[in-house]
């Protein structure tokens, strides 16, 4: 049995008889209960509940230059210094996006690398990701990195079908390159891919702990980054293992060994759960999830940078500085200089996302934009709530839409019943009678408008 002590955490006296050792099997262990690949993955629940335990202090981490270059042509080294300035600016005094990844290998990435670090910002710190190669700890050393990313991927499909190793060779090769890393005086990031088909407790633990041991050695400080590559993370209490999110975060401190301020999230949207369970990490006890600006990332995506800023204001009830207006400079950069194009209706950022289009809906906006509107959307992200003109606006979009447009307030303001509400209504109707099914244009009202202000406008309204 193991010893009883006074766990720091709980402040309570402890039995922990787990010490988990290295299962070294002859054949991979696919866990085909869970992911039989013909059929559609199960979620099993054992009813083991792990207690809440977020850490005192949380943040976020970014991968936009790194693993959201993936999914797309590259940027610019001018596209990286801006968005990264702009990062930056969102980040806030208190460095609440504390870490951005880079690749390291072309010259155009070095060169970035370079451009960013004369800004002299503190806050994102540049880390990078790089092969697990001797040689490459010494280019990362001599660019002047203090921490490198250093994939050691866990799960059996991995060790025994990409690798072709079995999991002592693995865990061997994987020590051996982190040595490295310490050596040339490299903090190392330690990437567990495919962690939620991993054997937890036969490899997982007892190479974390191992890792643990030389960084004690070394004295240097080792991260762990709990790498859910396909998606199959799941949030909810009670669920088996591998797929369990508390469980791997809670395993990771108690098993393993890892304190929360290096436990970090990497997760993939591949079953809609990206930020749920990021923020799931969080309450578990990571104190750090890492993102992508927008979600941009490998097949269906990583956790979106913006969605974990609102995720940690909602958890903390502060946004502790961060300048949640960048979030808006940051769409339009990569819509009009990118030529990125985000999808209408995406959080935060989409065309369409505090817009309404039925008539109802809008005379609830004219009467209390709180009625339809998540927060102070103008306030947070520089972006009032709209209504987009069409057959199903009514007379009360079309006033928002003036108002908002036109900036009119106090006395100024037009409701459903205003003159020119009504000329505008009625030529809207008219439109949708004769066949139109298109939305209407902002020019076309404007010149509307100017119809209507010049004394032009013609028609029974």
């Amino acid at each position: 049995m193991g010893d009883i002590k006074i766990n720091k955490k709980s402040n309570l006296l402890e039995q922990d008889p787990y010490n988990y050792q290295l299962q070294d099997v002859e054949e991979p262990n696919l866990m085909r209960e869970f992911f039989e690949y013909t059929e559609i993955p199960k979620v099993s629940f054992n009813f083991r509940r792990n207690p809440l335990g977020m850490p005192k202090e949380i943040w976020i981490t970014d991968t936009t230059f790194r693993d959201g270059q993936q999914s797309r042509e590259p940027y610019t080294v001018e596209q990286i210094v801006d968005i990264y300035k702009m990062m930056s600016r969102l980040s806030g005094p208190n460095g609440k996006i504390r870490q951005t990844e880079f690749f390291v290998y072309s010259e155009r990435d070095r060169r970035a690398i370079y451009k960013c670090r004369e800004l002299g910002l503190e806050f994102p710190e540049i880390t990078t990701w790089i092969r697990a190669k001797r040689e490459d700890f010494k280019l990362v050393h001599d660019i002047g990195v203090k921490e490198t990313g250093i994939l050691v991927s866990c799960s059996d499909y991995h060790i025994f079908t990409k690798l072709g190793m079995n999991r002592r060779q693995a865990m061997e090769h994987y020590l051996s390159v982190i040595s490295d890393a310490f050596d040339a005086g490299v903090m190392p990031r330690c990437h567990l891919e495919d962690i939620t088909r991993s054997d937890f407790y036969g490899f997982v633990v007892p190479f974390v702990k191992a890792i643990q041991e030389l960084a004690e050695e070394a004295n240097m400080p080792v991260r762990i980054r709990a790498c859910d590559t396909l998606g199959y993370g799941i949030p909810y209490v009670g669920v088996a293992m591998p797929r369990s999110v508390p469980g791997i975060i809670y395993g990771l401190q108690h098993y393993a060994g890892v304190p929360s301020e290096m436990i970090e999230w990497h997760g993939h949207n591949d079953f809609y759960k990206a930020v749920t369970n990021a923020a799931t990490a969080w309450l578990y006890g990571a104190a750090a999830v890492n993102t992508t600006l927008f979600g941009i990332g490998e097949r269906t995506g990583n956790v979106p940078l913006e969605a974990m800023v609102f995720e940690y204001a909602q958890l903390r009830g502060t946004l502790d500085g961060m300048d949640t207006t960048v979030i808006t400079e940051l769409a339009e950069y990569y819509e009009n200089k990118i030529g990125y194009h985000l999808p209408e209706q995406t959080p935060f950022v989409g065309k369409n996302f505090n817009v309404t289009k039925a008539g109802i809906h809008a005379d609830g906006l004219l009467k209390n934009e709180e009625i339809y509107n998540i927060f102070d959307t103008k306030k947070f992200l520089n972006r009032p709530p709209l209504v987009s003109i069409n057959q199903n606006s009514g007379a009360a979009g079309v006033a928002v839409w003036l108002n908002e447009k036109y900036r009119l307030e106090g006395e100024r303001k037009v409701d459903k019943h205003s003159e020119v509400v009504r000329y505008i209504k009625s030529w809207i109707d008219d439109q949708y009678e004769n066949g139109r099914v298109s939305v209407i244009g902002a020019d076309e009202i404007d010149t509307l408008v100017n119809k209507f202000v010049t004394g032009e406008a013609e028609g029974n309204w």
